[in-house]
């Protein structure tokens, strides 16, 4: 793999304010809209809840451990058909057919907790574990996300703004051509066709004029929608002004390496695949029988302050018989969401990996452009100085003065967009291995 270590080839971002900030906009650096993002943005709120959720089933885990009381008060009010021998009478009234009505009061305490399950309950502990370290791993994949999505629009706003300039010169060049088609055609030195060949060109150029102001306010909308807030928000940019060193990187092994030991989305994945193999494990010891240990005390009586005592404490043995397959199919079914995670997990490998040798190949790319773009405008300039000379001699035709003069702006357009795509390339590039912000 070539490498991008190549220091003497620096970036020039030297970006003016080319559109002036909406009314009321603050001026945002690209780190600003990171706060804002950081903020506003409704990935990262769904991801902390789901962190949020995930701490709660682990608390929820850890409750079978401890003993279960409840506290119980009620009232009833019964009458029962009594069977009594029938020898047994009441003298002067017979056998008794009913029993009560009577008042039932009672209140009282009961605890039951579970001595023994054969890891049950450990390996619902381990699971949820597993799943809050996978929640916490996606809202770290969450963030990074929005981060690269913030940085690709504020790169993308940043270039719909310099093509915005160079549509601006280019349409005051090409008014420039217009003025002097016309001086030269009244001197009698070119024909009328010249003068309408260049109005035809100016009103070309005051079209792509509309339509970067255009794909301005486009994405100043999408910059605004990445950082959470409603697309019509007034937003303006403080564009980097620097000088940038192009970064070096490692060998692609090395950073396949390192993105599949940094990536969440990889440790997401490895923790959901010990989730699923704890869950094998709970769903074995389901099946095995559970040793449990039980007490209550309280009072029953007819009376509404119950003076009779009533208490027990005891063991029991649960041990499944027939529950119709309900164990088997849920530890089947434990496997094979088993070797599903692991095929995901398996399979999230493989895009890290095709991932970092896009990215590492598009930031090369984007790097080698920047140097090709500016050789191709430095030629353009001085192609079209050394044209406009000779159309002002008449040596050139005025299609001659037209076709340099949109070569140039081609090559000014490609030259910003090759400037900003690095930097968006090398976002991409730290995203991919996994590089902290």
């Amino acid at each position: 793999m070539k490498t991008l270590l190549a220091a003497s080839a620096l970036v020039a971002l030297t970006v003016a304010p080319l559109v002036p900030a909406p009314a009321g906009a603050d001026t945002l650096s690209l780190d600003d809209c990171l706060r804002v993002a950081t903020d506003h943005q409704p990935l990262l709120s769904a991801a902390a809840a789901g962190v949020a959720a995930a701490t709660e089933a682990l608390g929820e885990a850890r409750a079978p451990y401890w003993p279960q009381v409840d506290l119980s008060a009620g009232y009833h009010r019964w009458q029962r058909r009594a069977f009594l021998p029938s020898g047994l009478a009441i003298p002067g009234l017979g056998v008794p057919k009913l029993i009560g009505p009577l008042d039932d009061w009672n209140g009282g305490l009961a605890s039951r907790v579970t001595l023994i399950d054969f890891g049950e309950r450990h390996a619902g502990l381990t699971a949820a574990r597993a799943r809050l370290g996978s929640a916490q791993a996606d809202a770290a994949a969450a963030r990074g996300d929005v981060r690269l999505a913030v940085q690709s629009a504020f790169y993308a706003l940043a270039a719909a703004q310099e093509l915005l300039g160079v549509a601006e010169r280019n349409l005051a060049r090409t008014e420039g051509h217009l003025a002097l088609a016309r001086a030269r055609h009244e001197a009698g030195a070119v024909p009328q066709a010249d003068v309408l060949r260049v109005t035809a060109e100016v009103a070309t150029a005051q079209l792509q004029l509309i339509t970067a102001r255009s794909r301005v306010r486009t994405a100043a909308g999408q910059l605004n929608t990445a950082m959470g807030r409603p697309a019509e928000t007034p937003l303006a940019i403080a564009a980097p002004a620097a000088d940038v060193a192009p970064p070096a990187v490692p060998d692609l092994e090395a950073a396949v390496s390192q993105a599949i030991a940094r990536r969440p989305e990889v440790r997401s994945g490895h923790e959901r695949v010990e989730a699923a193999r704890a869950s094998v494990g709970g769903a074995r010891a389901a099946r095995a029988p559970k040793l449990r240990a039980d007490g209550s005390y309280g009072w029953n009586d007819t009376d509404f302050l119950p003076a009779t005592k009533e208490w027990q404490v005891g063991v029991s043995v649960d041990l499944p018989v027939f529950d119709a397959g309900s164990r088997a199919h849920r530890l089947a079914r434990s496997r094979a969401e088993l070797a599903r995670e692991q095929a995901a997990y398996d399979d999230r490998v493989l895009q890290v990996r095709q991932e970092v040798w896009a990215a590492a190949a598009e930031l090369d790319r984007a790097r080698d452009s920047i140097a090709a773009n500016e050789a191709s405008v430095r030629a353009s300039e001085e192609s079209l100085r050394v044209v406009r000379e000779r159309y002002q001699t008449g040596a050139a035709l005025v299609t001659d003065l037209l076709d340099t003069q949109t070569a140039l702006a081609g090559a000014e357009a490609s030259l910003a967009q090759a400037r900003w795509s690095y930097l968006t390339a090398r976002a991409a590039y730290d995203r991919a291995v996994g590089s902290p912000p």
